[in-house]
């Protein structure tokens, strides 16, 4: 693919303040031109450059002044990050020295770079599609081995060829529409009608699956919110100490200490979790207390899974049975995910009543107080998400590629619908078209200005 020409821009690569060194990146076509009147090495010659080779040498003001000792990095285009003419400074780390080297590819014509600019120049020119370059700003953001193991396959095109092979069916059976047209003067039914409804039925379901990933993907990415509920001074805070180690949240014998929801993430097994402590759920005249209590609520709707945490001396297990069931009917998602904790083992002094319903609702028995059991319940969290987790490159992760799909999905049913009516196929083939229009722009095979401002805009500048 021929590389486009832009202004030669240079940024700050590696974050602002004092380091051991900072690297600053040029791209575009007068890079090697810009850094040679300021890079003086012996093996260095402006005519000669030798592509992904690294020079040291000094690099010098107007006044021949030497800013500092520099490695210069050099990509020939289009073997480069952004298919350009790319080379990277690597000086030392002092504010100083970076301010006048930025200072003198300025004066020779450089121009600041924008947030993305160099991933945007990537994308153009073609080194990567839309859901790759996407993915860089996830890779950078990573904070787990499950989301930097997320954003490496879709920056190697995991969930690019997913949505190639999807579109490629789509393409085939516009095709197959496209004959009907061509043929539909024809006493003959060209394209069997049965066969189109299998065809559909499978990129649909196809479509549905990428779709439904996204409340998984979301989680990989931004961390598995797990809330921990339970009535007032059943030790929840004392567990989220617990499971972090620290001592976190305010823990006291007054009920209603906890007013507001308590957030921290933990790493374990490679895998994110936000544990949300929250207000203890009794009737309270307090109206502070109260708005804790409807968080309360809203945290256990938000997470993948809540944590019921209960006193052993002073609840049954078919009162365990009643809140849980409760929580399903005020957050009407009778689906939801509850692991049952029985707390204050250490007071325990003999086998509670009904020993055995405890057993059948899997209620893991801990000491938080003593830090007893705690990793019963970190394994049962990894385990459960393990055995849920699909395999990583069919996840939808992004805001964007959702919405996508559902206009997608969309499109594709009005398209079933109007097969199952004997609809015109010419009017099919515009929702077709449309579901086309929406696949295309997750890859960038479609796309506008307004949409790759919004997507690169959200980069760091340097990137």
């Amino acid at each position: 693919m021929e590389t486009l020409e832009y202004e030669t821009i240079c940024a700050l690569s590696t974050p602002v303040g004092l380091g051991a060194i900072a690297v600053i990146r040029i791209s575009g076509s007068d890079t090697f031109s810009m850094v040679s009147k300021l890079f003086f090495s012996s093996s260095f010659q402006s005519d000669a450059i030798k592509d992904r080779y690294a020079y040291f040498g000094k690099i010098r003001n107007e006044k021949k002044h030497i800013i500092d000792e520099v490695l210069l990095t050099c990509f020939r285009a289009p073997h480069s990050y952004t298919g350009e003419d790319m080379a990277e400074i690597s000086c030392h780390g002092s504010i100083f020295i970076v301010k006048k080297i930025m200072e003198l590819l300025l004066d020779e014509g450089c121009v600041l770079a924008e947030a993305g600019a160099f991933t945007q120049r990537a994308f153009l020119n073609g080194k990567m599609d839309l859901t790759q370059a996407e993915a860089v700003m996830d890779l950078i953001s990573s904070h787990s081995e499950a989301s930097h193991r997320l954003a490496m396959d879709q920056m190697r095109g995991g969930y690019t060829k997913e949505i190639e092979q999807l579109r490629s069916e789509l393409l085939h059976f516009s095709s197959m529409m496209e004959l009907e047209l061509d043929f539909g003067e024809e006493d003959v039914e060209f394209v069997d009608r049965e066969e189109l409804k299998k065809l559909l039925k499978k990129i649909l379901d196809k479509t549905y699956t990428l779709k439904s990933s996204f409340s998984l993907g979301n989680v990989l990415k931004n961390g598995i919110p797990v809330a921990i509920v339970g009535n007032p001074n059943v030790g929840k805070s004392t567990l989220l100490n617990a499971l972090l180690n620290e001592e976190r949240a305010i823990v006291s014998h007054i009920p209603g200490t906890t007013r507001d929801t308590i957030e921290e993430s933990m790493n374990i097994e490679g895998i994110t979790f936000r544990f949300v402590d929250t207000a203890g759920l009794r009737h309270s005249d307090n109206f502070i207390e109260n708005i804790g209590i409807e968080r309360t609520y809203q945290a256990i709707g938000k997470a993948y899974v809540a944590l019921y945490v209960f006193d052993i001396m002073q609840t049954t297990a078919k009162e365990v049975e009643a809140a849980i069931e409760s929580f399903r009917l005020h957050i009407s998602d009778q689906d939801k995910r509850f692991i049952v904790i029985a707390n204050k083992l250490d007071e325990l002094g003999e086998t509670p009543p009904n020993f055995d319903r405890f057993v059948d609702l899997d209620t893991i028995f801990i000491s938080a107080k003593r830090k007893e059991n705690i990793g019963m319940i970190t394994d049962r969290l990894v385990g459960y998400f393990k055995e849920h987790a699909p395999e990583m490159q069919m996840v939808t992760s992004n805001l964007r590629h959702y919405e996508a799909l559902s206009e997608v999905e969309k499109a594709l049913n009005i398209v079933k619908s109007g097969l199952e009516k004997n609809i015109p196929t010419d009017l099919i083939t515009l929702d077709l078209n449309q579901a086309l229009y929406h696949l295309g722009s997750i890859t960038g095979q479609v796309t506008n200005e307004e949409i790759l401002s919004n997507i690169f805009s959200r980069f760091c500048i340097g990137k």
